[in-house]
């Protein structure tokens, strides 16, 4: 089962050993929170306009 394939010691990180579709998730996942980030903060860098 699933859970023989993620005790295996073989060092690579979890998203990888489940195949392509967990690392398309976790690619998809990590580059929506990067983006996410850098847009709050480039959002919080620039002043508001009070009129």
């Amino acid at each position: 089962g699933r859970t023989n394939i993620l005790k295996e010691d073989d060092s690579l990180p979890i998203h990888l050993k489940c195949g392509l579709k967990a690392a398309l998730l976790y690619r998809a996942a990590v580059t929506l929170s990067v983006f996410g980030l850098s847009a709050d903060l480039f959002a919080a860098a620039i002043p508001k306009k009070t009129q």
